[in-house]
């Protein structure tokens, strides 16, 4: 059981395209939105779509892939951990974000052949 602890999987879609960075150690990092949706009948029968956003992250090899094959609209998986961290803005006003870093993905919806990132 203590692999259920803080254990996240999503499947979504990718918002935007990642910004990858690298970092001086030669690691690299993607952090990217994804996009996952529900969908559900209301009181009158009407198919209502919800959509819930999420900020991934993700480090090293992770990174290197989902650079090479994740961008914008992409259908992929992610299996990870909630992280909590707190910076100050440019104005000096303490922000709080939570993520979900990525330690696993799985790309879905890609066709025989068709590795492009588009």
């Amino acid at each position: 059981m203590s692999t259920l602890k803080n254990h996240v999987q999503l499947i979504g879609n990718v918002g935007q395209d990642p910004q990858i960075t690298n970092l001086e150690s030669g690691k690299k990092v993607a952090r990217f939105s994804l996009a996952t949706n529900e969908f559900y009948k209301n009181d009158k029968g009407e198919k209502v779509q919800n959509t819930e956003w999420y900020s991934i992250v993700a480090w090293g090899k992770t990174a290197e892939i989902i650079e090479k094959y994740a961008g914008k609209g992409k259908e992929i998986g992610i299996s990870g951990k909630l992280k909590s961290r707190s910076y100050d803005d440019k104005d000096g006003v303490k922000r709080y974000v939570t993520e979900v870093e990525a330690n696993e993905i799985l790309l879905l919806g890609i066709k025989n052949g068709d590795n492009s990132a588009e």
